[in-house]
């Protein structure tokens, strides 16, 4: 996270339901020989206190059991080249939106995979809408149990949310603007077009 207090305003609240709403992150934990990542869907519960996520057999993480953990959260980012500001002495940066959280994450019974996998495609599928929703009824019932005997459920216990969201919220507000302008036009990076309004919302 970002350690400068312009970039941390946001509340918790306002930081889990990013996190809820993009709904996919990167899976880390620290393991004997190092960093082990892995990027996964996750569904926030109701009150904010865990999130839910499967893992398949295979994957390192899912042999370690329970342990610390996190899941970064990343959002719409771009570079800023500092002539965008119109000011002196500006040096480029990069632009961002991030939430991690951080908890303790605990394998759950292999037996909850099935409701987990339910619960999960039926909160994505509801954002597709009018498109009929996908469930797992439509799969023939010998290949559902195939494909998840090859998953394991887990869940991040949230202990800490943390969130950086990096938009020129430390320029005036004119110059801001102005790179605002041009991350809409030119960013390089991901989603410039959703960086560039959240910069103007500042």
């Amino acid at each position: 996270m970002h350690p400068n207090p312009a970039f941390r305003t946001e509340t918790e609240t306002q930081n889990l339901e990013f996190a809820r709403q993009r709904g996919f992150g990167t899976l880390a934990v620290n393991a004997d020989d190092g960093p082990l990542l892995s990027h996964v869907p996750f569904l926030v519960s109701e009150e904010g206190q865990f999130a839910d996520l499967h893992l398949v057999r295979s994957n390192p993480i899912a042999r370690l059991g329970e342990g610390p953990a996190m899941i970064a959260v990343t959002g719409p980012d771009s570079y800023i080249s500092p002539d965008w500001y119109d000011m002196k002495d500006q040096v480029p940066t990069w632009n961002y939106v991030a939430v991690h959280l951080r908890g303790v994450l605990e394998p759950r019974p292999a037996d909850e995979i099935e409701d987990f996998v339910t619960r999960l495609s039926d909160a994505f599928e509801a954002r597709l809408a009018p498109k009929p929703v996908w469930t797992v009824s439509k799969m023939d019932r010998g290949g559902l149990e195939r494909m998840l005997r090859m998953i394991l459920p887990f869940r991040l216990h949230i202990e800490r949310i943390d969130g950086t969201w990096k938009l020129n919220q430390n320029k005036p507000d004119d110059a801001r603007m102005r790179a605002a302008d041009h991350v809409a036009e030119t960013g390089i990076g991901s989603e410039a077009s959703a960086l560039s309004d959240l910069m103007r919302r500042q």
